[in-house]
């Protein structure tokens, strides 16, 4: 069995599964979840859960922080898929097993994706808890999760899995517009990034903490990026929410360890869970409007 027909097998999987979670419409909004924002899932109504281990080819999460389930239902009346928590390479997963995941999801007809992940604050000014929305990433994990031959049968949208594809706007500047007028209503302004993704587990040193501030970096982690790349690749429209976990190396005054990130995660997740809720809604609104425009007949304008 391919790559592609794993993918198939689990996307009818869960579609069976998850069925009675839609409210008969379909799941076109995707989230997931990272260290230590997990419990934002606990936000969702009429959920319907399925471990990773139930799914058929999923990778499973090994990390603490990382629950490691599918949680599919409402947030603000719009149905949704969740995923609560991923799998990194610094696991031992290969490229196409990280994003295997986000391969799933544009089969079950996902059309945008918000990937949250728990970052290192780069740029001066940055406190802990900070909510950072991705204006644009940096890739530093020396991969590409779509090195091999191209599979054209992923192009589950107008235009897409082609080749070569333009990440000019890696990042919707409308999803960010939207989670803008989203966090000014709930009261707080939300900054843009960029982020820069390294392969991990080790946390980053001074020295290259000061070379990826020199080129432009605000924020930096171990995620995200690669879920990215594959969504664009299916033509799925992306967010990216960092919280900002702790201060990179150099930066603060204390050891950096996967405890500090996780609970500083912890302590966000009730912002989040309310920016997602109001959120989802704008953003299936434009989904909305999309489709409707793309299924207006075509109005021959020639004299």
């Amino acid at each position: 069995m391919n790559y592609f027909e794993q993918v198939s097998k689990a996307a009818a999987f869960l579609r069976t599964r998850i069925a009675a979670s839609s409210a008969a419409q379909p799941h076109r909004i995707g989230i997931v979840l990272g260290s230590g924002l997990g419990a934002v899932a606990d936000a969702v109504t009429d959920a319907v859960i399925v471990p990773y281990a139930d799914i058929p080819h999923f990778p499973q999460s090994t990390v603490e922080g990382h629950t490691g389930r599918i949680v599919a239902g409402q947030l603000g009346c719009v149905p949704v898929i969740v995923m609560q928590g991923r799998v990194h390479f610094y696991e031992g997963y290969t490229p196409a097993e990280v994003t295997f995941p986000m391969r799933v999801m544009g089969a079950l007809g996902i059309r945008a994706v918000i990937l949250t992940n728990a970052a290192g604050g780069i740029e001066e000014g940055y406190r802990v808890g900070q909510l950072v929305a991705l204006a644009d990433h940096i890739n530093f994990m020396g991969w590409n999760p779509l090195t091999g031959p191209n599979e054209p049968r992923f192009s589950f949208t107008p235009g897409a899995a082609l080749r070569f594809f333009d990440m000019t706007e890696a990042y919707s500047k409308r999803l960010r517009d939207c989670a803008k007028e989203a966090a000014s209503a709930e009261g707080f302004a939300l900054k843009e990034g960029v982020y820069l993704a390294t392969p991990g587990p080790s946390f980053e040193t001074p020295a290259e903490i000061r070379a990826f501030r020199g080129l432009g970096a605000t924020l930096v982690g171990m995620s995200t990026v690669p879920e990215t790349i594959v969504a664009r690749h299916m033509g799925i429209e992306v967010l990216g929410l960092s919280c900002v976990t702790n201060l990179a190396a150099g930066l603060g005054k204390t050891q950096l360890s996967h405890e500090e990130v996780f609970e500083a995660g912890r302590q966000v997740e009730n912002r989040l869970a309310a920016l997602l809720k109001r959120l989802v809604p704008k953003i299936a609104a434009g989904l909305k409007t999309e489709a409707a425009t793309e299924s207006r007949p075509k109005v021959d304008r020639k004299p």
